[in-house]
């Protein structure tokens, strides 16, 4: 679980343990969604019924189908007790193991027999103190049946899992803020980096089409001058949902914050036209922001004239050489570099001539 960086993974890792530790010839991770009162099966390994899949997209039952899981994983641990798992089994009374409501449930037993299990012991995972889902592991018919022994032990395992569980959580929630802006939510620009150089490389080899729309948000430092930091924060935060909004109208775009002022589009695989387009509706948006001036824009595509591409370096310059054409011509309209002539193109020209524009450009030219 340590070495897998997602929750099916790690789920998958958990089960996978679980069923060879217990003997098992199937195993599943589940994960109680409270806000739909249901059990979302995260994985299935091991020998697999007719319609079972190892990473299911809707495989879920009602909670209202398995008292014991709000019952039991409640009132019997809430003031201290232990989350001890059960067995049931397809042909009677689990002797000596019984359920937390001191019966069998009918769904699960009738569940076993169906896809051909002989018994199952279920173990509750319990996480920062709640019920969080549940461990089951199953044998096939015919083979002995789980005792007490072996509900202790997958008491343990579900134990384990939790604590591998928690731990993924917390490195998603590092990736998470490594890679997020705080003000806006939106991408930083580590995020921005990393996801470039990914698009060249797959630009390079297959011939993607990946443009950078480059953003720097008018007005701001009026705003804060005049009317200080706080509100200039919400301009801020609003132009991020605008820019938010805008990136959707283009699948798998990136919307990020570059930080201060500055902000970007990163498309891979939409046509250039179509990327103008948005950034032409993000001109339009950002013009009807309270408080705001608009926004100049520039865009480089790989799509459009722009020469060789062969680091993201480049693709930035040529994007905030012409977000810097659009800054000194207050126009309300994105500056594309490369179609006014190519090579010969202002823009272009400007983005590789030894001495990129003045102001925040420049920092961005170094990386």
């Amino acid at each position: 679980m340590a070495a897998v960086h997602t929750l099916c993974d790690s789920a998958r890792a958990a089960a996978q343990g679980a069923r060879q530790a217990l003997g098992g010839s199937f195993a599943a991770i589940s994960q109680w969604e409270r806000e739909l009162g249901q059990l979302r099966v995260l994985v299935n390994v091991g020998e697999l019924a007719p319609g079972e899949r190892e990473f299911p997209d809707d495989e879920t039952y009602p909670v209202h189908e398995f008292p014991e899981i709000v019952g039991y994983l409640h009132e019997q641990w809430a003031g201290g007790g232990e989350p001890n798992a059960w067995v049931e089994v397809a042909d009677g009374e689990p002797g000596g193991v019984p359920p937390a409501e001191g019966r069998y449930n009918h769904q699960r037993v009738a569940a076993l027999r169906r896809r051909g299990r002989g018994c199952c012991v279920v173990a509750p995972i319990v996480l920062h103190g709640r019920a969080w889902g549940e461990l089951y592991v199953a044998r096939r018919a015919g083979e002995p049946v789980f005792r007490r022994a072996d509900a202790d032990f997958a008491t343990v395992l579900a134990a384990v899992t939790a604590a591998g569980i928690a731990q993924t959580e917390r490195l998603a929630e590092a990736r998470l803020l490594a890679f997020t802006d705080a003000l806006t939510g939106l991408a930083n620009r580590r995020a921005v980096d990393m996801r470039l150089d990914e698009a060249l490389e797959l630009h390079r080899a297959e011939g993607v089409v990946v443009s950078l729309v480059v953003c720097d948000l008018n007005g701001l430092k009026r705003v804060n001058d005049s009317r200080g930091h706080a509100v200039g924060d919400r301009l801020l935060e609003r132009f991020g949902s605008v820019l938010s909004l805008c990136g959707a109208m283009l699948p798998g775009t990136l919307a990020a914050r570059l930080g201060g002022d500055e902000f970007c589009l990163l498309a891979v695989g939409p046509r250039s036209d179509e990327v103008v387009k948005v950034a032409g509706e993000l001109c339009d948006r950002a013009g009807e922001l309270d408080l705001g001036e608009g926004v100049a824009v520039g865009v480089a595509s790989t799509g459009d004239p722009i020469g060789a591409v062969p680091s993201a370096r480049r693709l930035f310059r040529l994007a905030d050489a012409a977000q810097y054409r659009a800054k000194a011509a207050k126009s309300g309209e994105p500056v594309v570099a490369g179609r006014h002539g190519g090579a010969d193109d202002p823009v272009v020209r400007l983005a590789d001539s030894p001495e990129p524009p003045p102001g925040p450009e420049r920092r961005r030219f170094r990386r």
